[in-house]
């Protein structure tokens, strides 16, 4: 009973996929028999939904500028299924537009001509977590 109580409250307060609930709960001192069939029982619920927090997760990190790669590399290691993860991706649409929408926002709407100013502005979409052709797509200004 403590331990849904806890879960209820974690959830209550933001999303989380089943692995990260299961390692919070058992940092608690839940062992795995209380806390795999608690899992199981909020997934029936919907109250932990992984395919939801994919979504929501790859919604929110988008908006705020960051490209595929590095929102994939933030999503593995929580043991989410890949498939779902690049479904979302590739949900979003137009990873060139949305690199160069963070270049121009960041930089200004002027396309860099030297090697410095393409390099360095490169480098930071590429920190984003965008891929090489969408960086190279937004830095000639397509």
């Amino acid at each position: 009973m403590a331990a849904r109580r806890l879960a209820v409250a974690l959830l209550a307060r933001r999303d989380y996929c089943s692995g990260e609930l299961r390692s919070k709960l058992q940092r608690k001192g839940f062992t795995p028999d209380i806390v795999d069939p608690l899992i199981e029982d909020l997934r029936r619920q919907r109250a932990l939904d992984d395919e939801r927090y994919i979504e929501r997760f790859v919604a929110y990190r988008a908006a705020k500028g960051q490209g595929p790669i590095r929102i994939l590399a933030e999503l593995r290691p929580l043991g989410l299924p890949e498939e779902s993860i690049e479904r979302h991706l590739e949900s979003l649409g137009d990873w060139r537009n949305r690199a160069q929408a963070v270049r121009v926002k960041k930089f200004g709407a002027e396309v860099p001509r030297d090697f410095a100013a393409r390099a360095r502005q490169a480098r930071f979409l590429e920190y984003r977590g965008f891929e090489g052709d969408q960086v190279r797509s937004a830095l000639d200004g397509e």
